[in-house]
């Protein structure tokens, strides 16, 4: 590939000859991260493996480990499968140490349509131009100081788009400084208005220029990096409350909190489908983060959101035959919605709090769902646990209720909680210590009473047990 490059970037001037490195380079860096993870996938396949063999024939499993396989025929197959997993591990890991990787320029999709073209019911000529159009491109990186912001793919604020032509056809230009500019305008109808102040304040833009043969149309892309995020305190980000967010494979649940952890209001369902091409599913995930952000931008609050990972979960060697749950899992774009709701919370101003997802769904259905349930709402699972992920943002406990005490004390069966109700005065406030003893005879005030007896003159402490006073008297006798 080296040489290759050298011949092609030989003639054109150091602008594109970065510009097509830069982007064989990304190729081969996004090339790199898939063939790491898919090593750490085979790495948890074959650790799954490994455990379930070494287990008996039906042996059972505990709650975080599978147990045995349940035949001796099952048991053989996967005993194969481990080592077709190892085959393919030992592959993997000499061409990552080679530095080798698999790159299909025009996508590896399209290349296998072409032995299938009744099926795509394209033709051959329909799918060479889809083929050519997929390969051919035109990017330049942005260069801040450079008029507009970038010297190779020129646009000003109306619109118009000119090149910077290289030196061999540069006798094309039909502008000055060998310029070629086109005769149709561009128009960025989203976050255009940042775009706008960009290019006015002459800060770098990156441009693609690429070709949709479905579509007959030429798309413009602009991008440009935004600053480093800020670190913001917790206790600052607590002050407002949050809004918790659950995430599931059709939706996200969201429910706001206040400071104290009590839901406010009812709760929110954002839908999204997964179904369809890869630029339809991503266009669904970005709709309903940006209903989210908006609602939590007129909130005035931060989002909490699980920080899951199911990257040892979506083998089938650790579910088994539970295709339905390892299909469930593995539709969960959870590092999708992770990544874009950074992303479009920092254009916002908007703070995100990432939070332990252990036991979050399960307290929450047990804690949560069936008190904020009524006639008028019925409160599912996911919107309990959007309330457990937002409480423990807040540093709140989840469950509700205490274990009950003992039959042998004063409060027998029934459960104590902890969270009191909206109505009881300094519910938030410390609750303060009682004086006195805390036994059956005397009663937590005694102390008080005590005294006011002395004042009074009585003849005897009824409330304070003494050497004198075994037994207490409930009447009381005046001097004089």
């Amino acid at each position: 590939m080296g040489g290759a490059q050298a011949d092609l970037t030989g003639e054109p001037s150091s602008r594109r000859a970065g510009s097509i490195t830069k982007a064989t380079h990304d190729q081969w860096a996004l090339s790199r991260r898939a063939q790491l993870a898919h090593i750490h996938s085979l790495e948890a396949g074959i650790r799954t493996l490994t455990h379930r063999l070494s287990l008996g024939v039906g042996e059972r499993g505990t709650k975080r480990a599978p147990g045995g396989y349940r035949s001796r025929q099952e048991w053989f197959a996967k005993r194969r499968r481990l080592g077709v997993l190892e085959d393919r591990l030992a592959a993997e890991r000499a061409d990552r140490q080679a530095g080798r990787v698999r790159v299909t320029r025009g996508s590896a999709r399209l290349l296998h349509t072409r032995h299938h073209l009744a099926a795509a019911q394209l033709t051959e000529d329909e799918w060479r131009r889809r083929w050519a159009a997929g390969r051919r491109f035109l990017q330049a990186d942005g260069e801040g100081g450079k008029p507009f912001g970038n010297e190779t793919i020129r646009v000003t604020p109306g619109g118009e788009v000119s090149l910077k032509l290289p030196a061999p056809p540069a006798h094309l230009a039909n502008a000055r400084h060998g310029r070629y500019v086109l005769t149709g305008t561009v128009a960025f109808h989203h976050r255009g208005e940042e775009w706008a102040d960009r290019v006015t304040g002459n800060r770098a833009v990156a441009y693609r220029i690429h070709e949709d043969t479905q579509r007959q149309r030429w798309y413009f892309t602009a991008t440009w990096t935004t600053p480093p995020l800020k670190t913001v305190p917790l206790a600052q980000v607590r002050a407002g409350g949050l809004i918790g967010v659950d995430t599931n494979a059709d939706h996200l649940a969201a429910w706001r909190l206040d400071t104290h952890g009590n839901p406010m209001g009812e709760p929110r369902r954002f839908f999204f489908g997964l179904s369809g091409s890869a630029a339809h599913r991503d266009a669904q995930i970005r709709h309903a983060l940006t209903r989210l952000v908006h609602w939590a931008r007129r909130c005035g609050v931060a989002i909490a959101i699980e920080d899951l990972d199911f990257a040892a979960d979506k083998t089938r060697e650790k579910h088994g035959g539970r295709k339905r749950f390892r299909n469930l899992i593995s539709g969960m774009p959870v590092s999708r919605v992770r990544a874009r709701l950074v992303s479009m919370a920092a254009e916002l101003g908007i703070t995100i709090v990432a939070v332990d997802p252990g036991y979050t769904s399960k307290w929450g259905a047990q804690h949560w769902q069936q008190p904020l349930t009524h006639n008028s709402r019925k409160t599912t699972r996911h919107d309990a646990a959007a309330v457990a992920i937002a409480r423990r943002a807040l540093g709140h406990p989840i469950r509700r209720r205490t274990a009950p005490p003992p039959h042998d004390r004063r409060d027998r069966a029934g459960h104590r909680t902890v969270q009191a109700r909206p109505g009881t005065p300094g519910r938030e406030e410390t609750r303060p210590s009682i004086p006195g003893q805390r036994t059956r005879s005397a009663c937590p005030d005694a102390s008080a009473k005590a005294g006011d007896q002395c004042a009074q003159h009585r003849s005897g402490h009824t409330a304070e047990p003494g050497p004198g006073n075994r037994t207490p008297s409930r009447s009381v006798t005046r001097n004089g």
